[in-house]
């Protein structure tokens, strides 16, 4: 294997760069510019990329590297598309792709506009080097994906699966190191949790508000958000979650380790969430990874200050892991609030869960030990959000979250990401840009 790395991760700041300051914020999206870039690209190194609108400007582009066909395609995806900025709040312009302080600045550096970068690499370099592969290598850019999807890879799986299909896909969300008791580990996500947003409403006697009485709709709300608010749902073990709990407690080894593996006993768990964890972020991470989870977002209730009104409503977000569905999720809402209420299914979606113990995972974990020799372990994760990897369940698309980055320990990739002054490390996609091509290239190879 004869490539320039210096050479190819300043082509792929190049491209991160030129990414940046195509504007992609949605909404509106308006992601057609960032997608005929990249088709033009691709073009140049002899692909014939096609560029779909799922709707005006909501640009999605898909190529394929040939493969031999032995084996079925693995699917490069990201998505081009970012969350709005506060540009008053940032140090540099969210959307002008500068290098400072040897860091790439700007919406979309981590999330996940660097990935696209990589991918892209990944593809260019397969172009050259022209490698005899078993599979096809499939880069698909979308849209949509900080909404919903449904202008991007949903489109995509609803209207041109062919040009998708694939044994696996490799998205956003993993191959990023995290310290854990001094040791650095690198998560790799194989989950993410359900979606049930749904509305709780309670019914009461309307009347003046001058007379109070004890059918009030708005009270019998707030006490049942009152009793959600400092509720713990029952916990939950899954294979995903073990298998990152087992990993991390095997790399902190002794007395520690044999602690933080009592994460997974459900009569250990708060006490050491509580004791052992003691970060408050941590404490309410890993309490999601182990329960459903409700948070009322949203209330809702009367129109007039002296009128007792008839009904309240609340909108709850919550979150199920792999194994819960919604009539499950309900049920344990319920067993909180008491009876009196009715609940309306606002958004559903199901949660999301590949194996750990898979050639392609295995790959993964070789490559970024290869490159990174003192990591101490490379675990599976489990995301409390979501990503297109639940339109890719929907079509039977395996999907893991695997975008390395070599960060330093100061700089948390789960803080930055939708903050102010989102930036990547140039360090970090020289890291990111030769693991990538070279875990796509073995696991493809012939």
């Amino acid at each position: 294997m004869n490539i320039n790395w210096d050479s190819a991760t300043e082509e792929a700041v190049r491209h991160l760069q030129a990414l940046i300051r195509i504007p992609t914020v949605n909404p509106p999206g308006n992601e057609r510019p960032a997608a005929d870039y990249l088709a033009e690209v691709l073009s140049a190194e002899g692909y014939d990329p096609v560029v779909l609108e799922s709707a005006p400007g909501r640009g999605n582009v898909v190529a394929r590297y040939r493969g031999s066909g032995v084996a079925p395609p693995l699917l490069l995806l990201s998505h081009l598309d970012v969350v709005p900025v506060e540009p008053q709040k940032w140090t540099r312009d969210p959307f002008g792709g500068e290098i400072v302080d040897g860091m790439v600045w700007g919406r979309g550096a981590l999330d996940m506009k660097s990935t696209t970068a990589m991918q892209l690499i990944t593809m260019l370099l397969l172009a050259r080097q022209k490698p005899r592969l078993a599979r096809d290598v499939i880069f698909a850019a979308t849209a949509d994906e900080e909404a919903g999807g449904l202008y991007g890879i949903g489109y995509l799986i609803d209207h041109h699966l062919d040009l998708i299909r694939a044994e696996y896909a490799l998205t956003e969300f993993g191959g990023f190191p995290i310290t854990v008791g001094g040791k650095r580990l690198y998560l790799c996500q194989v989950a993410e949790k359900g979606i049930c947003w749904v509305r709780m409403r309670a019914h009461g006697t309307p009347g003046h508000g001058s007379v109070p009485h004890q059918d009030n709709a708005v009270v019998k709300l707030a006490e049942a958000v009152a009793k959600l608010g400092q509720a713990s749902l029952p916990f939950h073990r899954t294979d995903a979650v073990a298998g990152m709990v087992e990993g991390m407690a095997a790399a902190l080894g002794g007395i520690r380790g044999l602690v933080f593996r009592g994460l997974l006993n459900p009569a250990l768990s708060p006490f050491i969430l509580l004791r052992f964890l003691r970060d408050p972020q941590q404490v309410f991470y890993f309490h999601a990874l182990l329960h459903n989870t409700v948070s009322p977002t949203v209330l809702r209730a009367g129109s007039k200050t002296n009128v007792i009104p008839s009904e309240a409503e609340a909108d709850l977000d919550g979150r199920i892991l792999p194994g819960q569905e919604l009539d499950s999720f309900l049920a344990e809402v319920r067993a909180v609030v008491g009876d009196g209420y009715e609940f309306e299914p606002l958004s559903v979606a199901p949660p999301v869960e590949t194996s750990h113990r898979t050639p392609l995972f295995a790959a993964m974990a070789e490559g970024l030990r290869r490159h990174d020799p003192e990591a101490a372990a490379v675990v599976p994760m489990m995301m409390t959000g979501g990503t297109d990897a639940k339109h890719l369940a929907r079509a039977g698309i395996p999907c893991y979250g695997f975008s390395p980055l070599r960060l330093p320990p100061q700089m948390s990739f789960l803080q930055i990401i939708h903050g102010h002054d989102e930036r990547v490390p140039v360090d970090g996609l020289v890291f990111g840009v030769r693991v990538l091509y070279e875990v796509v290239s073995n696991f493809c190879g012939a």
